[in-house]
């Protein structure tokens, strides 16, 4: 079963896109190669839900952080042997003969570049050959790791006796008949081995750029846990694309699975919610999270309501789109899926009295599906007042700390409800209503 998230969560937590400014691909995305480019893009799109490939992972990523690895190969090396493999050479060696002679004769009459081309790439690729033996002959034959099936993968297949020339002939230039046989043995008898080698390098590219990456920043592994533990706890858990962010302790189970959280504006709620739900998306990755510690049951997916747009063109409401959001997540719920939900101030397209009946109904009938983990935030404190009487309910919030009539926030979660009310105190530091008097 896949992990399910949709568009409009990808969009709040801004997950994906290598170009797209603060994306998380985008400060994962320390790759060398175009080819642990694509797996690192496979790997964003899709997360797991199987706890044991989760913490197989993850300990791949550990084990390469341990080593501190460098990975020494460029694009160009790769995409070059890449593309001289993928271009199925001819099934008979003397086919290849034949034709290589022709393109040599072309070369030397009309000046045709096509030989002198595959002579290059042949070479390139004899080099790089040599050196992916070279780097993989670093592991240990005796030494016990996750990753050591791939690595013993790859040095059977550099040793193989029917390689052996490969030392020798980096330095020298082939004749043709050698060049023939060079290339109908790479490009033919042993061209699916081979691009195995060339996969297995592209998945070392991105292990060993996440774990150089986490030793960097400082993140950890979180422990996947099955699904009917139904837990989740995390210390320092912070954003992981903000500098110097403030780590927040997290915990849910079944008998506590939401968190109704308050706070003023600019008090931090919104980057709180979206660090959770990152990290609980990087978890189910397998990759290292911006936090201390954490463990997590692994969940069917991810839906937030952060950002949800109006939709002029089916002549929806910004309210609308809110109810249309709040069904959707609610027939996921109510299928009896495992689901963490992040919804960032409910229905405050409407007016207050119905954002205060609605945020109270819709909370509470969500609460009691204790197999899914929530955080409200809100605005609407006295809604807050009626649910801390559940006790399945966090009650918490971010404080705003006044230093004269300036207000500072601590990004501390804390428990209880805010009182905090400064939106005419932050509007009159700006000097709004004295600019409009003037």
């Amino acid at each position: 079963m896949s992990f399910i998230v949709d568009k409009q969560t990808l969009e709040d937590l801004n997950l994906l896109g290598k170009f797209k400014q603060y994306s998380i691909f985008s400060l994962f995305n320390k790759v060398n190669t175009t080819g642990g480019e694509k797996l690192l893009i496979e790997m964003f799109k899709t997360p797991l839900t199987d706890p044991a490939a989760i913490n197989k992972r993850s300990a791949i990523f550990k084990y390469f952080q341990s080593r501190q690895f460098s990975f020494p190969f460029s694009n160009e090396q790769f995409s070059v042997m890449d593309n001289y493999l993928s271009a199925a050479g001819g099934k008979y060696h003397l086919v290849t003969l034949i034709a290589l002679g022709k393109k040599k004769l072309l070369g030397a009459v009309i000046r045709d570049e096509e030989y002198q081309k595959k002579l290059s790439n042949l070479q390139q690729t004899i080099t790089l050959l040599n050196a992916c033996k070279t780097f993989i002959n670093q592991f240990s034959n005796d030494e016990d790791h996750p990753f050591s099936n791939e690595v013993l993968a790859v040095k059977n297949i550099l040793n193989d006796p029917k390689l052996d020339w490969l030392a020798s002939a980096q330095n020298t230039l082939p004749s043709l008949t050698q060049m023939a046989a060079y290339d109908h043995l790479l490009r033919h008898k042993m061209q699916a081995t081979l691009t195995t080698v060339v996969e297995i390098f592209y998945q070392l590219d991105v292990y060993i750029a996440i774990a150089n990456l986490a030793q960097a920043k400082g993140f950890e592994y979180a422990q996947a846990l099955p699904k009917k533990d139904n837990l989740f706890t995390a210390t320092a858990l912070k954003h992981p694309g903000i500098e110097k962010a403030v780590g927040n302790p997290v915990s849910f189970h079944h008998n506590s699975n939401m968190i109704f959280l308050t706070g003023a504006n600019m008090a931090g709620k919104s980057t709180f919610m979206k660090a959770f739900g990152i990290n609980v998306y990087l978890a189910h990755m397998g990759f290292p999270v911006a936090a201390k510690e954490m463990q997590f049951s692994v969940k069917d997916g991810i839906y937030t309501s952060i950002n949800v747009p109006d939709n002029l063109n089916m002549g929806y409401s910004h309210f609308y789109a809110e109810v249309l959001r709040v069904k959707n997540v609610a027939e996921e719920v109510s299928s009896g899926k495992s689901l963490v939900i992040i919804f960032d101030e409910l229905f405050k397209g409407t007016n207050v009295k119905d954002a205060y009946d609605a945020t109270l109904a819709v909370s509470s009938a969500f609460s009691q599906y204790p197999k899914c983990f929530y955080i409200i935030s809100t605005h609407i404190i006295e809604a807050g007042e009626v649910l801390q009487q559940q006790s399945n309910i966090q009650m918490l919030y971010l404080p705003t700390i006044m230093n004269g009539n300036i207000p500072a926030y601590t990004y501390q979660l804390q428990q209880g409800i805010s009182s905090d009310r400064h939106g005419m105190m932050i509007i009159e530091n700006e000097g709004i209503l004295e600019m409009l008097e003037n």
